[in-house]
C-alpha cells in the first residue's frame, strides 16, 4: 500500500483579499515542497466535490443555503472579519470536504494505507451554523461523522495539533459517542475556547492548552503524558488529523516554537498508535500554517513520515 495525496486545482481558486494570511500562496507552497523527486512515489489524486448528503452530516440545510447563497459574481465578500468567500470558494470549499471524505474511503478500503489532504479553505473553526477562522463547513468532521454513520466504524480519534483551538470540530463532535476529539493550542489566543473543562457530551473531548513560548520539548512532553495514552485507551479504528502548521516558531499568526522536526515526531508517534490499533489507518488534512517556507517544510517532514510508514 501507499500514501495518497489528495488536492484539487479548484482548491486554488478560493481567493481571499490581498494579505489576508489563508491565501492560494499556501497551496503553492506545498505543491513545491512535495515536487521533490523524493516524493515520487506519493499517490497524487484528485479530491472529488462533496455533495449536500455529505455536508448535512454536520451541518443545517438552513446553513449549507446561506453559504451557498453567499457566493459573490466577482471580488470576495465578508462573512466575518476573518472569513471570505470568492467565486471560486464554494467549490473550493466542496473540494476540501469531499477528498477528506475520499481520503477516509480509501484508507478503511485498504487501497491507501494512510492519506494527506492539501485542500482548502481549511475546516476546524466552522460550527455547525457558524463559519469562522477562515472556514466554511467541518472538513474533518464530517469525516468523522461519514466515518462511523456511513462505513460502520464505532471509534474515530480526532486529533487536531493546529495552534489554534479546534471549535468547529469540538461543536459538531460534541455529541458524537462513537468520536474522541483530542486538541492541542495555545492558550490564550483566539478564538478563546479550548478550557480543559469543555469535555464532550460523552466526555469525548480532550482539550490541551500550550502556553505561549512552548517548544517542542514541552510539547513533547504534554502529548506523550495526555493524548497518546488517551488514543491508547480509546482504541480508534481510524485515526484523523487536523494537520496545522502554525504552532511552528517562525509562523505569525502565533507564539508557540515548534521546530519541523516536532511535526515529524508528532507524526510518527501518532503512526506507532495508528500502527497498533488500526492497522495504521491514518488520514491528515491541512489546517493552518501562515509563513510559506516552514508551511512547506513541515507539510514535507509530515507527508515523508507517512509515506514511511505507508510503505
Amino acid at each position: 500500500m501507499s500514501t495518497y495525496y489528495y488536492s484539487h486545482p479548484d482548491c486554488l481558486d478560493h481567493v481571499t483579499p490581498y494579505g489576508h494570511p489563508e491565501q492560494v500562496a499556501r497551496l503553492k507552497a506545498i505543491a513545491t515542497a512535495l515536487s521533490d523527486a523524493s516524493f515520487e512515489s506519493l499517490i497524487r489524486c484528485e479530491a472529488p466535490l462533496a455533495d449536500e448528503d455529505d455536508l448535512l452530516l454536520c451541518h443545517p440545510q438552513s446553513y449549507i443555503d446561506r453559504i451557498t447563497g453567499a457566493v459573490p459574481l466577482s471580488g470576495s465578500v465578508p462573512l466575518d472579519a476573518d472569513t471570505h468567500m470568492s467565486p471560486g470558494s464554494l467549490k473550493a470549499a466542496l473540494r476540501a470536504v469531499g477528498g477528506t471524505i475520499a481520503a477516509v474511503d480509501s484508507v478503511v478500503d485498504g487501497s491507501a494505507a494512510n492519506a494527506f489532504v492539501g485542500c482548502r479553505p481549511p475546516g476546524h473553526h466552522a460550527e455547525a451554523e457558524t463559519p469562522m477562522g477562515f472556514c466554511l463547513f467541518g472538513n474533518v468532521a464530517i469525516a468523522a461523522k461519514h466515518a462511523v454513520q456511513r462505513r460502520g466504524l464505532s471509534r474515530v480519534a480526532v486529533v487536531d495539533f493546529d495552534v489554534h483551538h479546534g471549535n468547529g470540530t469540538q461543536d459538531l463532535l460534541w455529541e458524537e459517542a462513537r468520536t474522541l476529539f483530542i486538541t492541542s493550542q495555545q492558550m490564550p489566543l483566539w478564538p478563546g475556547t479550548g478550557d480543559p473543562s469543555e469535555r464532550g457530551a460523552h466526555d469525548n473531548v480532550i482539550n490541551i492548552p500550550l502556553a505561549p513560548g512552548t517548544g517542542g520539548v514541552e510539547m513533547r512532553r504534554a502529548y506523550e503524558g495526555r493524548v497518546f495514552p488517551a488514543l491508547e485507551e480509546f482504541r480508534p479504528e481510524l485515526i484523523l488529523v487536523s494537520a496545522g502548521f502554525d504552532a511552528h516558531r517562525d509562523d505569525p499568526l502565533a507564539s508557540l516554537n515548534w521546530e519541523t522536526e516536532d511535526f515529524a515526531w508528532l507524526t510518527r508517534r501518532l503512526c506507532d498508535i495508528a500502527a497498533d490499533c488500526c492497522d495504521g489507518r491514518v488520514v491528515s488534512t491541512l489546517e493552518g500554517g501562515y509563513d510559506l517556507t516552514a508551511l512547506g517544510q513541515s507539510v514535507a517532514a509530515h507527508v515523508k513520515v507517512l509515506m514511511e510508514r505507508g510503505g
